[in-house]
């Protein structure tokens, strides 16, 4: 099944820890866990710590605001826009250095069934079965539409066929998630 989504639509929730917000992409239920992988986009507002989520790892990707630091037991990592940094969902990190408003892409899956592969690409590419493209800017040709700038398309257990761009400055979030 091939899900379109834009931004502006997708409903706003409060994150597990309450300390902020994020608009979920797609969520593809897990009969013994809240989700076999979940993809979303969070709003950055100020500084705090992550959820935690025992059996799951996770991929951000910065894709707005001012680089930002993501810090822990012996975690330092800067997180820089468009550079996608994976963890383990128990890792007790916490935001240093919001200053302005930022957004992020979140992927995270059950570590035991499912893995992501998170890309920043400019080049055209047919994915696999599973996963989700979200357009950075310009436009691309995703599942034989258009698609610009903070639109896209979820996908599970078919293909979409080849993405590519549309425009010269075209940059394309590629999650594709492996099922095992």
């Amino acid at each position: 099944m091939i899900t379109p989504f834009q931004f502006t639509s997708l409903p706003v929730t409060r994150w597990k820890n309450g300390g902020g917000e994020t608009r979920e992409i797609v969520s593809r239920p897990s009969p013994d866990a809240p989700f076999l992988w979940r993809a979303s986009i969070a709003t950055l507002n100020a500084d705090g710590p992550f959820s935690l989520f025992a059996g799951v790892d996770r991929v951000i990707t910065l894709l707005e605001g001012a680089p930002l630091w993501l810090r822990g037991v012996e975690v330092n990592h800067r997180l820089e826009r468009w550079q996608p940094w994976a963890f383990p969902g128990e890792w007790p990190l916490a935001t240093d250095g919001i200053h302005c408003v930022g957004r992020d892409f979140n992927i995270m899956t059950q570590r035991e069934r499912a893995s992501a592969q998170v890309n920043v690409i400019t080049q055209a590419h047919t994915p696999g079965s599973s996963g989700v493209a979200l357009v950075l800017q310009g436009a691309w040709q995703l599942d034989n539409q258009r698609y610009e700038a903070q639109s896209g398309i979820s996908w599970s257990q078919t293909q979409p066929g080849e993405m590519f761009p549309l425009t010269p400055d075209a940059t394309l979030l590629l999650a594709e998630i492996m099922l095992f």
